[in-house]
């Protein structure tokens, strides 16, 4: 999800597959209002009525957190685990497809214009850009999982994170922080990796330091907030979270 801090890797999407504003131009005379398509505002129109899988059925559960949290590793295990339970909505974006990639299958590859539409229709659920290209999750990729009675799970960031918890007419999901146990480990994990260079891991960190901030500002939606520092614990505390078999105090 370029550098994107808040699309799961290719790795993911190939465990699940399924399947406005108004800018006013001022003229002498008269005054003429184009309606130009804008993906600022996450809510341009009257949110449609969610459709009644997503009231229905299983709750979505929204797993946030920075990049090397251990995101990705915990959730190809949960899928893994469970194949009939989970599954993980599919996004749209309007950057180009990498090698080996399918449409539908890693995202729904669209063009801006066609983006720029199903913003001004609100189709998506949240949406956002990162290096000049677009991303978001419809609320209809989400709907078709829960019409198979299976709990969807979404993957984003902290922007998504805000519109999701906003959004007019979707249903509350349950919301998961996934945090390192500070940013020094995180920084050591992401130069582990080698994967990045000086200036993505500068970048990932700024906005790790960003989210871990919000998370504990008291402003931010999240029912829990698990901290990896042992995979195997972390693992057990969001399996347990996702399986709505927490332990009451």
């Amino acid at each position: 999800m370029p550098l994107s801090l808040h699309r799961t890797p290719a790795l993911l999407r190939n465990i699940y597959r399924t399947s406005i504003s108004t800018t006013c131009l001022q003229l002498s005379t008269p005054t003429i209002h184009l309606k130009t398509p804008s993906i600022t505002n996450p809510y341009t129109t009257m949110a449609p009525t969610p459709p009644s899988a997503l009231t229905s059925g299983p709750t979505p559960i929204v797993i946030s957190g920075p990049s090397g949290s251990g995101k990705s590793t915990i959730l190809t295990r949960l899928f893994k685990e469970y194949p009939s339970k989970f599954g993980f909505s599919i996004s749209h974006t309007t950057r180009a497809p990498r090698a080996g990639e399918q449409n539908g299958r890693e995202y729904h590859f669209v063009t801006p214009e066609t983006f720029a539409s199903l913003v001004e229709s609100s189709s998506f659920v949240e949406h956002a850009t990162f290096s000049g290209n677009s991303y978001g999750t419809s609320i209809a990729a989400i709907s078709a999982i829960a019409e198979q009675n299976k709990t969807c799970i979404l993957d984003i960031e902290m922007e998504g994170v805000k519109q999701v918890a906003n959004h007019p007419t979707f249903p509350r999901p349950k919301f998961l922080f996934l945090a390192p146990p500070s940013l020094e480990v995180l920084e050591e994990r992401l130069r582990g990796r080698g994967t990045d260079g000086e200036d993505a891991v500068r970048k990932r960190l700024e906005q790790a330091r960003r989210e871990m901030e919000w998370a504990r500002s008291g402003e931010a939606p999240h029912d829990r907030v698990v901290v990896n520092e042992d995979l195997e614990k972390a693992y057990g505390e969001v399996r347990e979270f996702v399986l709505g078999e927490e332990k009451k105090d």
